[in-house]
């Protein structure tokens, strides 16, 4: 069983795995599922309530199709928290991306085919530089895997799941 809590109200929940982080992420369209994934990325390192929001940085990701673009936008985020030590109070996603990630989801850009120009995602991440005894650092993920992922679509959201290496 996982050491950690599920989020349910913040649009993840974490599965059982031994050694693993796997997370299921939803929200109404992909934007916010995506954003859901690195919620639960930056809440399995730290406590985001000690976060202050007194700075910003800017996220960005791309992929050949969503499955890539998933794998990208979690190492950005880790990228951000890890090497650049920044914690992640919230993350803004560029509202140009809901539309073109539904689409991508919509014409099989999930990874099952190949389209026509890489997709991408522009985001603002609210924080501070890390402190690691008051940000209540968690654990460290070692990197984002393609291992048990999943990126679904339908009428009422969509959802994520992927396995984090920790």
């Amino acid at each position: 069983m996982a050491p950690f809590s599920n989020c349910v109200e913040r649009g993840y929940r974490f599965l059982e795995h031994a050694t693993d982080a796997v997370v299921e992420a939803e929200g109404r369209s992909m934007r916010e599922a995506f954003a859901a994934a690195a919620d639960a990325a930056v809440d399995l390192t730290l406590d985001r309530g000690l976060v202050a929001e007194d700075g910003h940085m800017e996220i960005r990701a791309e992929g050949e199709d969503l499955s890539y673009l998933l794998y990208s936008w979690l190492e950005e985020i880790v990228f951000a928290l890890i090497t650049r030590g920044f914690a992640i109070r919230r993350v803004e996603i560029d509202e140009g991306a809901s539309s073109d990630l539904d689409a991508a989801a919509a014409s099989g850009g999930d990874g099952s085919g190949s389209i026509a120009e890489p997709l991408s995602i522009c985001a603002r991440a609210y924080g501070e530089p890390l402190d690691l005894k008051r940000h209540g650092f968690k654990l460290e993920i070692k990197a984002p895997t393609f291992h048990e992922m999943s990126i679904k679509r339908s009428e009422a959201g969509a959802s994520v799941r992927f396995l984090l290496d920790l």
